[in-house]
């Protein structure tokens, strides 16, 4: 049975306490672009920790549980950590590929963007452009996803780690689903102020929601296997921290909205044939989701 007096706090705090600052930039028109754009940054990364807070409040306070009932003690099986690293990084090599296979961009190995980007920055224009693009590929390869989950746990630990759960009632399949379409929605003061889909704020919202779906089924997927939002986390982190490199490969000129990023159309197709994939090998629904023999960080 749904605990609808959880969920009811829950969402609420998360909302109140996310959108309050995902709205904040508003407020900052004084401000010239780059102090705006660093303000906004901040305010956005640590609206990121609404879902994490709201678990953590609504768990000690609401339902009056030990903090340990959130899993963070708790691993789950190693395999599903390769697949959180390493599964983002295909998804967005898939994206890139079906951006240049349906022409919605160009193929740029003298990388132009970031080139016009370094002459309009002091002394950018001295470092190789190849070095540059180098740098920040191995970069999100390695030590971003790590650092990105300073960030990402505040969502994962809300969203997979407290609300699924919440949810499981309902069904896996739904509790997945419904999962998903909160989060999209919680993106949508973000979206609107041109976030992930810049010049389409309306039709923006319901684009995320479809991705927001398509990779909560995913990250949900791994969760329920290792019962750990550390898994999540991640993934998420893995996530943000490849979602723009395929810009960098790419023309001037496409409209990142519709191709090029993670979030974009284009990479949708690798998340949805990922999913089926689960389906087909009889992955998802999970059969057995993993639950007190998960293994315990220190434990065992």
């Amino acid at each position: 049975m749904l605990k609808r007096k959880s969920l009811t706090w829950f969402l609420i705090i998360t909302f109140v306490f996310s959108w309050t600052l995902f709205l904040a930039p508003l407020a900052l028109g004084g401000m010239d672009s780059t102090s705006k754009q660093l303000a906004t940054g901040g305010l956005w990364a640590l609206g990121m920790w609404g879902p994490g807070i709201a678990a953590i409040i609504v768990t000690l306070f609401v339902e009056k549980k030990p903090f340990s009932s959130l899993r963070l003690n708790t691993l789950g099986a190693k395999r599903f950590y390769l697949w959180a690293w390493l599964l983002p990084i295909a998804l967005t090599i898939i994206g890139g590929l079906v951006t240049l296979l349906f022409g919605m961009a160009r193929l740029d190995l003298n990388f132009t963007m970031i080139r016009t980007a370094m002459e309009s920055a002091a002394g950018g224009g001295e470092a190789p452009a190849s070095i540059i693009v180098a740098s920040q590929v191995l970069l999100a390869l390695t030590l971003a996803p790590l650092f990105n989950m300073l960030f990402t746990m505040g969502e994962e630990l809300g969203w997979r780690g407290y609300l699924l759960p919440q949810l499981m009632p309902l069904g896996q399949w739904k509790a997945m689903l419904f999962s998903g379409l909160i989060w999209g929605v919680w993106h949508a003061p973000a979206i609107v102020q041109g976030h992930n889909y810049p010049g389409y704020p309306v039709p923006g919202v319901f684009m995320m929601i479809v991705f927001c779906v398509l990779l909560g089924i995913i990250f949900s997927w791994m969760y329920l296997n290792t019962k750990s939002p550390w898994v999540a986390a991640l993934a998420h982190g893995s996530v943000n921290a490849v979602a723009g490199l395929p810009v960098m490969f790419f023309e001037p000129g496409f409209d990142m909205a519709f191709a090029g990023t993670f979030a974009a159309p284009t990479a949708w197709v690798g998340m949805a044939l990922f999913i089926v994939w689960l389906m087909w090998t009889k992955r998802l629904p999970v059969g057995n989701p993993a639950g007190e023999t998960g293994a315990v960080v220190g434990g065992r």
